[in-house]
């Protein structure tokens, strides 16, 4: 019996890892590794993608900001970006996303170089309907 117990666990891990290296995340917050490739956020009946270009990912360097959203029918034309650090006042950094196909949102905008050379950075959409999903990651300098 301990053998089948230490092999569940295994195969837990195993599974739980796959998915944050993935980059999926499921109904909360985790970090995700954007120099990689768009993270997906899954809450309720929405699956929220994001990506960003050029990469890595850095400071001060104009940035494109893609967001795909299924379903996306019952949302606006545009939906705003907010940008932030956990744990510090950067002041108000926003991105406007437009819909440009289907359910593909875009926008350009920079994330500033932290004066304190932290890197940690959250993106929030900010909106009801999708229930403000957010993901952080790291710039690179």
């Amino acid at each position: 019996m301990k053998g089948y117990s230490f092999a569940l666990t295994i195969l837990a891990l195993l599974l739980i890892n796959s998915n944050m290296l993935a980059g999926t995340l499921i109904g909360q917050e985790r970090e995700c590794n954007i120099h990689q490739g768009p993270c997906t956020i899954t809450e309720g009946r929405h699956n929220v993608t994001l990506n960003i270009e050029p990469k890595p990912v850095s400071a001060m360097k104009e940035l494109t900001f893609s967001l795909t959203v299924t379903p996306c029918d019952k949302l606006p034309g545009t939906l705003l970006l907010d940008l932030s650090m956990p744990g510090m006042e950067m002041g108000k950094n926003q991105v406007t996303l437009v819909r440009k196909s289907g359910c593909i949102y875009e926008g350009k905008g920079i994330i500033v170089r932290c004066m304190s050379g932290r890197t940690l950075w959250r993106v929030t959409i900010l909106s009801d309907e999708l229930k403000n999903p957010a993901f952080t990651f790291h710039v690179r300098e």
